[in-house]
């Protein structure tokens, strides 16, 4: 049975709406920022929730995997709308994003829980949690009117997984699109069909993070995730309706660094999506429940790079290697300092048709190269922290 966590927070005067029905709500001892579920169905067992692949049969009461959806009366409720754990300005080539509007600058935003329990989260505080104190509500015309504010050119939804706060997030894409700004999710890939197709029109790119290299075996020990084929299912879809793909692999230590588990994953990468979506390699980090005695070595990152390269990819970047070279004559693109571009050398165009000042070949970097070295503001000292978050705890 899950339990129900009474916020105090002190920021309920901020509000999306008040619901007609709020006085009532208080009354049931809901919190008035709850909202009901977008993607759900009855079930003679209680509720199906569909916004993941999971398919959570939730009993009247309880919450699914994920803790933040609960069972109430007969209808499924989420407890994260408006309420941020973490936001931050970020350049969009932390996300990563390589290939989408170069040096341009998000406001990143996560809230609490997942529908993954990763073992190595590097963001465990909140991805594990259902309870972060001081946790700020933010409206989604708060977070379009800070990302101008500050200076930014688009949204993320990140740190946790950005299904979980579906609602939130598709009524603050909505209006970021209004207002001009970009939308993008980093994401494990595991949101359902059918929520995908309703966000799709408000989604600008996406990074789907793999981990050890797609192992179905890595997943089921290290991430409670029993079948992978959904995140292929979802990455096929982003193509069908010609959304912008980055994909992640984290290269866990003797866990997850299989070099035929990574071989399939690129070759499935080349034959269903394109030889130029742009793979990134990610360094481990012990983080949560699992640490490793060693870390892997600049060699063994550029071995896994040159595996990917022979299964056909163009770009391929790892810790050692983030600048973009054309893929055809080998001509330097873009050059990068961590995760800040430092130069361009390529004829930029609005759409996928940028191409090699050498050779001419296209280079698919979609969105202008923003050649400003002008820094967004920086976040208020609150929103540089885990802000608190109350929601439903199983």
């Amino acid at each position: 049975m899950g339990v129900w966590n009474v916020c105090s927070c002190g920021q309920c005067a901020e509000l999306r709406k008040v619901n007609s029905d709020s006085v009532e709500r208080e009354k049931e001892g809901l919190h008035l920022t709850v909202q009901e579920a977008m993607f759900w169905e009855s079930n003679s067992n209680g509720i199906i929730c569909t916004l993941c692949a999971r398919r959570c049969i939730i009993a009247e009461g309880d919450v699914g995997f994920c803790r933040v959806r609960k069972n109430i009366k007969g209808k499924l409720f989420t407890a994260v709308y408006g309420e941020v754990s973490a936001a931050y300005v970020d350049p969009i080539e932390k996300k990563p994003l390589f290939h989408f509007n170069p040096g341009s600058y998000v406001y990143s935003i996560g809230t609490s829980s997942c529908n993954f329990r990763c073992k190595f989260c590097l963001n465990f505080s909140l991805s594990m949690n259902v309870y972060v104190p001081d946790q700020d509500s933010l409206t989604p015309e708060n977070i379009v009117e800070n990302a101008q504010h500050r200076g930014c050119q688009g949204i993320s939804y990140t740190y946790n997984e950005p299904t979980i706060f579906f609602e939130y997030a598709y009524d603050t894409a909505k209006l970021a699109h209004k207002e001009g700004l970009f939308n993008t999710f980093v994401t494990n890939g595991y949101m359902s069909v059918e929520a995908l197709e309703v966000f799709a029109p408000y989604l600008d790119a996406v990074t789907v993070d793999f981990k050890g290299g797609g192992d179905p075996k890595f997943y089921k020990a290290f991430c409670e995730v029993s079948n992978i084929e959904p995140i292929f299912e979802f990455l096929g879809e982003l193509k069908k309706k010609k959304i912008h793909i980055e994909i992640t692999n984290l290269v866990v230590p003797h866990y997850g660094d299989s070099v035929d588990s990574f071989r399939r994953l690129t070759a499935w990468i080349h034959d269903n999506l394109g030889p130029d979506v742009p793979l990134h390699l990610l360094r481990f980090r012990p983080e949560c429940m699992m640490n490793v005695s060693s870390l892997h070595s600049f060699q063994e990152f550029d071995n896994l790079r040159k595996v990917a390269v022979e299964e056909g990819l163009y770009y391929v970047y790892t810790p050692y290697s983030r600048n973009t070279y054309c893929h055809s004559c080998g001509e330097l693109l873009i050059e990068r300092n961590s995760f800040e571009p430092t130069s361009w050398n390529i004829t930029s165009k609005l759409g996928p048709h940028n191409t090699c000042p050498k050779c001419g070949k296209k280079t698919v970097i979609l969105g202008k190269c923003l050649q400003s070295k002008a820094k967004p503001y920086p976040p208020s000292a609150r929103a540089l922290g885990y802000l608190g978050y109350w929601g439903f705890e199983g």
